[in-house]
This record gives structure tokens, sequence and C-alpha cells, in this order.
């Protein structure tokens, strides 16, 4: 049995893993965007150990996020799924004066990876749309570019790939990997999405509890639970570093070596 954390859980692909890993006997801690949801995904998923509530869009929430988290102890994995989508039709500013989707898909990952107890495994929800994406490290904030939703989006899940594959390099004990789930219908997906969603959730579940060695690996890129290749950009060492550095000098939080 493994103890697993699933970061935004309260629907979709998060709590569609958090069910099917309940059912294979394991210990999960859910999480929802509010108290609200929080306490409606432990009706939504009977069997969760439990689930911790903050806004992963606020810099104070990701800290107090992690607290909660961590007063249950080292988890084996932690799922990042948490996550917003491309149709914001203009730059969404949090109170912290980040974009939305940047706090949400990004900087919350970065900062739970940090501050959490570090676990055995670390799974990162990215998307085929990072093939489209060309980060632009002078401005990752949207603050000279003009905003385009789709593209920030992309732009998101590349960095989510750079991420995964930094802490695999920073972390040679922690499994650290990064998959796309295909586009599923879900909320986010929405209801033209093409691709199986009875396979959206599997991979990340797989990768956080599997005995399986295709599955005890770090560092890799997976699409039902098979690798497939990510943009070749991703395993640039330098862009990595970079990420990691700007992360750090956005929330104030240094990842541990």
């Amino acid at each position: 049995m493994a103890r697993i954390f699933i970061t935004g859980s309260s629907q979709g692909l998060g709590l569609m893993a958090g069910q099917l890993l309940i059912s294979e006997g394991h210990e999960v801690v859910l999480h929802g965007r509010d108290r609200a949801r929080a306490d409606a995904v432990m009706a939504a998923a009977p069997g969760a150990t439990g689930a911790v509530a903050g806004d992963l869009s606020r810099l104070g929430d990701m800290r107090d996020v992690a607290e909660q988290a961590n007063a249950f102890g080292t988890f084996d994995a932690v799922i990042h799924n948490v996550g917003v989508g491309y149709q914001e039709p203009r730059r969404l500013e949090t109170e912290d004066g980040l974009p939305h989707v940047f706090a949400v898909n990004v900087l919350a990952p970065y900062a739970l990876t940090a501050l959490m107890h570090r676990p055995k495994r670390l799974v990162y929800l990215s998307s085929g749309l990072h093939r489209s994406a060309a980060p632009d490290f002078d401005d990752l904030l949207w603050t000279t570019r003009r905003w385009q939703g789709t593209s920030a989006y992309s732009e998101s899940k590349f960095l989510d790939v750079l991420l995964a594959f930094a802490v695999a390099r920073r972390w040679p004990d922690t499994l650290s990997n990064a998959l796309e789930p295909g586009w599923v219908a879900t909320r986010m997906g929405g209801r033209s999405a093409t691709d199986d969603l009875r396979q959206g959730h599997l991979t990340q579940a797989w990768l956080a509890t599997s005995d399986d060695p295709a599955a005890l690996v770090s560092g890799s890129y997976f699409f039902h639970k098979a690798p497939r290749a990510p943009d070749p950009a991703t395993r640039d060492e330098a862009a990595q570093d970079a990420l990691l550095a700007a992360c750090a000098k956005l929330s104030g939080i240094a990842l541990p070596g």
C-alpha cells in the first residue's frame, strides 16, 4: 500500500485517479480549492484518507497546502494534477501579480515540490500541446507579450515537463516523470475532446504506484503507460535550471538540493 497525494482532485482526472487508487487499497489524500470542495471530494471518493484545501493560484495557499499535506507524513508519491485550461481570454492576474495560468500550472507544482516532504515518486501532468510552445524566459509572466490563452497554456505545460526533468536531475533518489493524459472530455478538455476518457487517469496512477520496471524510471515522459518523446527542448538543462531559478525568485522558495 502506498500513500499518495493528488492536487486538483475535486473533479476530473484527479478525482478519477484518486478513486482508482483507493479501490486498489492505497492511502489517498485529495485536494480541493476551498473547504467546501475538499469536503465534497471526501464524499465523492469514499475511503480517502483526507482532503486538504487551498487555492493554488495564491502563494500563501501554496505554502498552506504544503503544510496541510505534510501533516499526513511523507508521501510515497505526489501527483501534480492541478491545472487550469486554455480558455482564459485575457491575462487574469492573481493577488500576487502573476498570470493565473502560470501560477496554478507551474508555480504551484514547483512550490509544493519544494515545500513538501520529499516523496519517492513525483508525477507531473503535461499536455501534448507542450510541443507547440517556445517559452520566453524573458517574459514568463506575459507582461510584454500579447496575451494568447492557448499559447500561455501550452507554454505552462512545456514548463511542467522542464520541471519534472529538472527535479529528476536534482533529486536522483526520487522518480520524477511527466505525462500527457490525452485530450479527454473533462471540464477542462471540453465536450469535443477526442481521446478516451477511460484512459486519461491511468498513467498517473500507474507511475505513482506500479512496480512494473517500465514505471520505475525517472526523467521520462509518458502517454497511456508507454514512453513518448517530449519536445527535445525540454531536455535542455540550461532551460531547466532557468525555470528553477525563475520559480525560486517569484515564490521566494528555493528547491532543496
